[in-house]
């Protein structure tokens, strides 16, 4: 071979050597999968935006799955997995975990807090300030990330007199859980347990008189056709918890935690805004269907929370019996300290 030639041969090398490691570079260190009980939808795109900014800012060194409707697991089976490290992430309904997660699942306590925002801000503090949150998902191996506000619920329903507490006595409402057929009760609502999916026929047919839901699944389901009146808002409450299981953080480099927690606390804070903005473009289509919102004033929503149990002083009962009443008293007078204004 002359030399020429074997320049060529060694050039040619070289280059397929530096083509090989660009790419090994480029290949992902990390590839995430999150375990998501719900479907893919614009509701969770603070969520999808995390992915993303994670796969951004560490240059494409970690990527992150999302697995949509269950399809890495059940809601209540993805809390196991990510703690098991069978997958990575996951969204968390601490409903759904009513025996592990007994001070998260206070989240979803009724007439607790005034406000989506509200209820994350406790959130924040409660894991900042009160043990037994963190120690909780300690204990089944995982690392909280952020929470997922939810929209405010409202009654919605034929009839335009669901803006008082005389006018929802005796009628069929829509429940669901423990605690808020309790509240809907103290006022002489009759407590009706239904799916989403059954609620427009439900009101046509009139075996429901109202549903209870926030604008984002009034407008994504028409209730304003077979309920033209949405009087609220009623109720503020958390939704589900997003984490990282330990076994996958562990493997993490601390320049990337680091990355994994700024962002978390970036999309803890634009998942209110956010919110704000998606329920208010709900409203508005609602309301260009013919929907008619009508405020529940404040002096009908205090005889309503008085003529409800405390269902916080209950929860603190209930824990009591296990032992955790003195936890659970500490957690329920800071909560009443944050939201006392």
């Amino acid at each position: 071979m002359n030399k020429p030639m074997r320049m060529l041969v060694q050039a040619a090398v070289v280059l397929s050597t530096v083509s090989i490691a660009t790419a090994a570079q480029a290949e992902a260190e990390f590839k995430l999968r999150w375990g998501h009980y719900l479907g893919n939808s614009k509701f969770l795109k603070p969520e999808q935006d995390f992915a993303k900014a994670i796969e951004e800012r560490t240059k494409g060194r970690v990527t992150i799955e999302i697995a949509y409707a269950g399809a890495l697991g059940k809601g209540n089976e993805v809390l196991t997995l990510a703690g098991r490290g069978a997958i990575d992430m996951a969204s968390v309904v601490p409903g759904y975990y009513a025996d592990q997660l007994r001070f998260w699942k206070a989240f979803q306590i009724p007439f607790v807090f005034s406000s989506p925002k509200q209820a994350i801000e406790v959130s924040i503090a409660s894991y900042k300030e009160l043990p037994p949150f963190k120690a909780e998902l300690d204990k089944m191996n995982v690392r909280f990330l952020f929470h997922q506000p939810l929209g405010q619920y409202y009654l919605t329903g034929p009839s335009a007199d669901c803006d008082s507490v005389d006018g929802l006595k005796g009628k069929k409402v829509r429940s669901f859980g423990a605690d808020i057929p309790q509240v809907q009760g103290a006022i002489g609502a009759v407590p009706v347990t239904i799916g989403v999916g059954d609620i427009y026929e439900a009101l046509q047919r009139g075996s429901l008189d109202y549903s209870f839901l926030n604008p984002g699944n009034i407008e994504a389901n028409k209730l304003y056709e077979p309920g033209k009146y949405s009087c609220g808002p009623i109720m503020s409450i958390a939704g589900h918890l997003i984490v990282i299981g330990n076994r996958t953080w562990d493997r993490l480099p601390k320049d990337i935690q680091d990355i994994f927690l700024d962002q978390a606390a970036k999309s803890q804070a634009e998942y209110i805004p956010f919110l704000d903005a998606i329920e208010g473009e709900a409203m508005e289509k609602i309301k260009a269907g013919g929907g008619i919102f009508k405020p529940f004033p404040a002096a009908e929503m205090a005889k309503w929370r008085k003529a409800s149990p405390d269902l916080l002083a209950a929860w603190v009962k209930g824990m009591e019996a296990d032992g955790r009443g003195a936890e659970a008293a500490a957690v329920a007078k800071r909560w009443r300290e944050l939201t006392a204004n």
